[in-house]
């Protein structure tokens, strides 16, 4: 049996480059697009989108390389780069009808989300992002013993070949390890839904990979350039993370502040996966951020 956010359609509709995207929708009124992260599907969004579907049309997606979105060969680093995956993002939008939308991206899904704003600031209204800091900074700020809690970055950014191969043998052990280890208690996560997750990602190894492996090059080139030519997010921002700043010494705020100007930065208690854990405050901190 497969999840579904109750009450939504369930649609596959083209993203860029011929590629489909599986996407929930649900809901009447201004678009917002909520993007999921690792190694979840559009479902950890079930509680939000409810909530937010009395005011909203909600557009939830699988991204691509994920869930039951296409997975296509990574034949080059832009297969699976968050410009690739904005456009993705934009195209869905686009044949939904919604040539401007609000965009809320958790954990991967934030990091496209970030890409969007700064490729197609005339299409986004408003950003939301949950639990990340853009790719640039994310690997200025790994250092020292507390970067080990993302080990799987690194393992992740390798040649192709040995992370997949280890990935594939120890799925369910592998992915199981972040659900466990990232979830505020297990309550979030009920067994159907965990069950659902590892499923997808067991099916998706070799593009999950090529998703983190592209954030160790061409994104990084992309977050660069962006950086040296001093372009900032044009739309209001909200930001809601972990202290992770204060785990690994750097200002969470003050990276935000670099790229958003006009932003909403806010620290939870709630474990990583927020929107599941902490619906009722995601769901608030979304609205609020649409107010503005």
């Amino acid at each position: 049996m497969t999840l579904t956010i109750p009450g939504f359609d369930h649609v596959r509709l083209p993203g860029a480059d011929g590629v489909e995207l599986a996407a929930a929708v649900g809901g009447s009124g201004s678009p917002i697009v909520l993007l999921h992260g690792f190694p979840q599907t559009h479902l950890m969004w079930r509680h939000v989108a409810e909530r937010l579907a009395g005011e909203h049309t909600v557009i939830c997606p699988d991204l691509r390389g994920y869930g039951a979105s296409d997975k296509p060969a990574a034949t080059g680093p832009e297969v699976y780069s968050k410009r690739t995956m904005a456009a993705d993002v934009v195209a869905l939008a686009a044949a939904l009808g919604h040539e401007r939308f609000a965009l809320v991206g958790h954990d991967r899904g934030a990091l496209v989300a970030f890409r969007a704003g700064l490729d197609h600031p005339e299409t986004l209204t408003h950003l939301g992002i949950l639990d990340v800091v853009p790719t640039l900074d994310m690997w200025n700020v790994l250092r020292g013993v507390p970067a080990a809690v993302g080990y799987h970055l690194f393992l992740m950014a390798q040649p192709p070949g040995l992370p997949e191969t280890m990935i594939t043998n120890s799925a369910d052990t592998f992915f199981g390890s972040f659900l466990d280890a990232w979830a505020g208690g297990p309550a979030a996560l009920p067994e159907p839904v965990r069950s659902a997750y590892l499923r997808a990602s067991a099916a998706a190894v070799a593009s999950i990979v090529a998703d983190y492996r592209a954030s160790a090059g061409i994104d990084v080139t992309h977050d660069q350039a962006d950086q040296d030519a001093g372009s900032q997010l044009a739309m209001p921002v909200t930001v809601v993370q972990q202290d992770w700043g204060a785990r690994l010494g750097y200002d969470a705020a003050e990276v935000w502040h670099a790229w958003a100007p006009d932003l909403d930065h806010r620290l939870t208690g709630a474990g990583h996966f927020m929107a599941e854990e902490a619906p009722d405050e995601i769901t608030g901190a979304i609205r609020d951020l649409l107010l503005r």
